[in-house]
């Protein structure tokens, strides 16, 4: 695989087993490991993205799609739009921090970034992974250069989550030539002006499928653009089937093969959305740092406020932990990919089979990350104040098109049950030894209050809310299993309070590690800002997870049960507060003064 010179993590591990297993700093990639080329790239999407995207906003938002494609010709001439393309198709082929590290680098105008983003992902990769040599060698060299746009629709009005269920169909011809496909997609991104659909229907309404279309195929026409809440300046329109012709040929992958594709190509998706949203969260605190430094009330600047400092300070944490989480979990995918020959014989398979083993933290990325978001933008419209409710300012924009990413790469909603659901599934299987862990926790919480353990370091007191948050979420997960069986996946509201658990553990190790990692490398006087943004962050985490645990066991509990099981979440979750005041202003100190 090409790749750049990104450091290959020593050790393999199975996704999901951060529940199970304890990891040394040296065990995750992180954004101080990026080499020279990572960070020469991403200062490439950077100006490209400041110097060319930015100032055509306005033609952008406005929908001038002469605009955007001409801006994402310009990206293919980089070589932005070709970082996941085969070498031999015209592409660059890098690694998959190269890739997230594109997406994060152009988030800078929301609507730019969905639609090269769209382009980029789940345009493209369907033809890199399932396409045969001469689809292949007919669209990706197109795509890698931005000469083609891509588009890919599966959604439909009665089936967007439950992709499954689509309407639409396809019948092959008497001749045996060409599938005649009827039906509507919708909400379907860059379908305004893209040259190539990924189209999913279902053959003799049963076999779930996928055909490439070309814009300009009998019987295929685009509706209208949606006017939508945000992200207003990206295509998205509906499209209509009606007796399509499509050649046989323009199958893609086998016939009621489509969920592979489907559903394979949403854990790129998720991660790079995980990246953009860190990249868009940056992109705002900026903004508001630098507004709150201009902006005077009451004889100073509003930096100096305590209740504004404690809003930056959430958001660089949050965005430090992001980074974190999303890198660490790029890394992983990395690592597992290092050996795979991409030109043998069922490599694209391999690869997407590897990529698939970390679903779950793909799933938390999105989540996690959509929502950190969220949190940033709402922060920074209060900053600004009134100026923040204009469009003239930048708090408004960002505000609005964040609100998409809670519903892109599959709902919030969704992903949480994918994370808890995947989990329970391979614990069953035997494939990860959570239910060796509960026993293991069970033995203890059963023998009484033990010692706890004795860590030194900056970090120790956030080390021992790791551990307890992570005996938190097996216990709540032993609670909820016991009760509910196999019929656990229907109670959805106790489904996603356990992801929400499982979520925060990996949110908190994440950080934990990658400080660790930073002071070994740099020592702990250099380290003291990533420090205090840990430390932050591990008191909101704990919360979150004792909040979560708590709302599992009050559902599956009662009686002299729910009142025993609260004293071991009473006695799991006990710690002794960190000044989180002293340490949002000692953050936002630092930001103030750093300018970023």
């Amino acid at each position: 695989m090409a790749t750049t010179n990104t450091p290959i993590l020593a050790k393999r591990v199975k996704g999901g087993s951060f529940l199970t297993e304890e990891r040394q700093p040296q065990d995750i990639f992180t954004p101080e490991d990026f080499s020279s080329e990572h960070r020469q790239i991403a200062k490439t999407a950077v100006e490209f993205t400041t110097n060319e995207v930015l100032p055509a906003a306005k033609d952008i938002e406005a929908k001038n799609f002469t605009v955007t494609r001409a801006l994402l010709r310009k990206a293919g001439e980089l070589g932005l739009m070709g970082v996941d393309v085969p070498e031999e198709y015209g592409g660059l082929e890098m690694d998959k921090v190269t890739s997230a590290l594109v997406a994060e680098s152009i988030s800078k105008l929301a609507s730019f970034s969905v639609a090269f983003s769209a382009h980029v992902g789940i345009g493209t990769l369907p033809i890199v992974w399932y396409g045969t040599e001469a689809q292949k060698r007919k669209c990706l060299p197109k795509l890698a250069t931005g000469e083609w746009i891509g588009a890919y629709a599966l959604s439909e009005s009665s089936s967007a989550s439950d992709a499954m269920n689509c309407r639409t169909r396809a019948v092959l011809s008497a001749d045996g030539q060409h599938y005649v496909l009827n039906g509507e997609k919708m909400w379907i991104t860059n379908s305004g002006f893209a040259d190539l659909f990924t189209v999913f229907a279902k053959v003799d309404g049963e076999k779930f499928s996928a055909f490439l279309i070309e814009r300009g195929t009998p019987g295929f026409s685009v509706g209208p653009e949606e006017h939508k809440l945000g992200i207003r300046g990206s295509s998205t329109c509906p499209l209509i089937l009606a007796d399509c012709q499509v050649p046989v040929e323009n199958l893609l992958g086998e016939v009621g093969k489509g969920h592979h594709i489907a559903f394979n190509i949403l854990n790129i998706g998720r991660f790079k959305l995980g990246a953009a949203c860190v990249g868009g969260a940056r992109n705002s605190l900026q903004d508001a740092i630098g507004y709150s430094k201009e902006r005077k009330a009451f004889g100073k600047s509003i930096c100096e406020f305590g209740l504004i400092q404690e809003k930056l300070a959430e958001s660089a944490a949050g965005i430090y932990v992001g980074e974190a989480m999303v890198y660490r979990t790029i890394g992983m995918i990395d690592a597992a990919l290092a050996d795979v020959d991409t030109h043998a014989e069922g490599a694209s398979r391999e690869i997407q089979k590897r990529i698939e083993e970390y679903a779950v933290e793909c799933s938390i990325l999105k989540v996690w990350g959509s929502e950190m978001l969220d949190l940033v933008v709402d922060h920074v419209v209060q900053i600004y104040a009134g100026y923040g409710y204009v469009e003239e300012y930048p708090a408004e924009r960002a505000y609005r098109d964040s609100r998409i990413n809670r519903i892109f790469e599959g709902t919030n909603e969704i992903n949480r049950l994918i994370i808890t659901g995947w989990l329970m599934k391979r614990a069953m299987q035997g494939q990860l030894p959570l239910l060796q862990a509960i026993k293991q926790l069970m033995d203890e919480v059963m023998s009484g209050p033990g010692v706890p353990e004795d860590r030194e370091g900056p970090l120790a007191a956030e080390h021992h809310l790791l551990a307890n948050g992570r005996k938190l979420g097996l216990f709540a997960a032993r609670a909820a299993s016991q009760k509910y069986m196999m019929g656990l996946a229907d109670q959805q509201e106790v489904m996603g309070a356990l992801a929400d658990c499982i979520a925060e553990v990996y949110a908190l190790e994440s950080a934990i590690l990658r400080t660790e990692k930073l002071i070994r490398a740099r020592g702990e006087s250099a380290a003291q800002h990533a420090i205090a943004m840990t430390r932050y962050y591990a008191a909101k985490a704990s919360q979150t997870i004792e909040q979560s645990a708590r709302k599992v066991i009050a559902a599956v509990a009662e009686g002299d049960m729910l009142r025993t099981q609260m004293a071991i979440i009473r006695r799991l979750a006990k710690h002794e507060p960190a000044n989180t005041i002293a340490l949002g202003r000692q953050i936002s100190a630092h930001l103030v003064s750093a300018g970023r």
